[in-house]
């Protein structure tokens, strides 16, 4: 994660963080009791007659109406994937590879519908580690810091730890699991002494969550991320603080202004139309 990041996202908590790290005792048994506590929220024409000209579309429309029974769907989803191709090329002109791999991505959600969540974690989670390569906000973007639709980052076949948990969060989000399930979670990666982003599930709003990250390809729960320690969360809904009593939120996802523009370029996509 870029510097940019790290100083922007630090500072809508700064004054609430005081004494959340810095007062963690070096003893690494006291530093993972301290993290273990920190991820859990404290909250047909028949008999051979021949058809008039007003029979015939009739009859076209009655094969076309069981042809959209018989598919179960997979026609709309045609549709909806070139509605999103059109708006991508719009948006940002022409795809190259990215189109292939934004049908894959539409593909993958279409084949995972009928999963149960613990499977469509699975299936997203791979989905983007491999497809995605991690790159630096400055080689992909030329800027410090840049947050990318899940559409941005399959045109450009790269991103960072935040494009991986946004469209980790986003493609979960259409499969149908409610946003109070998920967080995008900043953390700080221990080991490599930096700031981070991954998705956390919880199963239940008291559940310790899973981790779905870049860094360690298979989810585990939190409790085996060691190397994480979790700083604050987000969605659609507001803005957490690990420790808080309750689950109580300390605010609201809107004050975070580059997931509000993103939310506003989802939309352009057509990615998200309900988002708060």
């Amino acid at each position: 994660m870029s510097a940019g990041l790290h100083a922007l996202l630090s500072g809508v908590v700064n004054a609430s963080l005081n004494g959340c790290i810095e007062d963690c005792h070096p003893e690494p048994s006291y530093l993972q009791c301290r993290q273990w506590a920190a991820w859990r929220p404290c909250r047909f024409q028949a008999g051979g007659e021949r058809m008039s000209l007003l029979q015939r579309p009739f009859k076209r429309f009655c094969w076309l109406w069981l042809l959209v029974l018989l598919l179960g769907g997979g026609l709309r989803a045609d549709i909806l994937l070139g509605e999103l191709l059109q708006r991508a090329e719009q948006l940002y002109g022409p795809l190259g590879d990215g189109r292939q791999r934004i049908t894959a991505w539409r593909e993958m959600l279409q084949t995972s519908r009928s999963l149960d969540e613990a499977e469509k974690l699975i299936a997203v989670n791979a989905f983007f580690n491999r497809v995605v390569a991690w790159r630096d906000d400055e080689i992909v973007w030329h800027t410090a810091d840049y947050w990318a639709t899940p559409v941005e980052a399959l045109i450009k076949g790269a991103g960072d730890c935040e494009d991986y948990a946004i469209a980790k969060y986003v493609s979960l989000r259409e499969l149908g699991i409610p946003d109070d399930k998920l967080r995008i979670t900043y953390v700080k990666a221990l080991r490599l002494n930096q700031a981070h982003m991954v998705l956390t599930y919880y199963a239940t709003p008291t559940a310790a969550p899973l981790v779905l990250d870049n860094i360690i390809g298979d989810i585990r729960p939190a409790a085996e991320r060691r190397d994480l320690l979790p700083v604050y969360s987000f969605n659609g809904g507001g803005l957490w603080l690990p420790g808080r009593p309750g689950n109580e939120k300390v605010g609201d996802s809107k004050r975070l202004s580059r997931w509000q523009d993103l939310l506003g370029k989802m939309r352009a996509e057509g990615l998200l139309a309900g988002a708060p």
